[in-house]
């Protein structure tokens, strides 16, 4: 009996960090496309997605390296940069929320979720950018980080609940 469970927890912590490997190569993989509605939406099913397949604790790691990536790989425009650690922290407040209230009402959570990420993102691009960037160019960057971060973030929870959650015990 022992040595099942032992077999059970070995097969679960192998399937675990497959799930998280696939979930994190495809978080690296999309920023490569260079088209933001298309790389947001990916990426925020992603996040949505590894709430349910992963943990929160794994959600949190799959939350750091998108922009991470296109950081270090030269992706985002210099101009971008200051953005970086408030884009994890937008990325982080989805999967919160998210995770606290996908139990209740997968759509509720979902929007929710969506909008305080892209409320975060839109209000700190359009305090902070103007300190480190050009009017213009800070302009052009808040536009980035406004409806466009909503839209991908609520079509990424349809990508994810089609692909995922709608399989979970979840209500909606």
């Amino acid at each position: 009996m022992e040595q099942a469970k032992a077999i059970s927890l070995k097969n679960e912590k192998i399937l675990y960090a497959i799930k998280f490997s696939v979930i994190l190569a495809l978080a690296i993989f999309a920023p490569m496309i260079k088209d933001q509605m298309i790389t947001g939406t990916i990426v925020n099913a992603l996040l949505f997605s590894s709430v349910f397949l992963l943990d929160f604790k794994g959600a949190l790691a799959i939350a750091l390296f998108p922009s991470l990536v296109s950081l270090s790989t030269g992706l985002l425009p210099g101009a971008m940069v200051p953005m970086v650690p408030f884009i994890v922290l937008g990325n982080i407040i989805l999967i919160s929320v998210f995770s606290l209230l996908k139990g209740k009402n997968y759509g509720l959570a979902a929007i929710s979720a969506s909008a305080l990420k892209f409320v975060w993102l839109f209000s700190v691009s359009q305090l902070v950018m103007g300190l480190f960037v050009k009017e213009s160019m800070a302009t052009n960057i808040a536009a980035m980080m406004g409806l466009p971060q909503l839209f991908t973030a609520l079509a990424g929870a349809v990508l994810a609940y089609i692909f995922v959650a709608k399989d979970q015990k979840i209500k909606n």
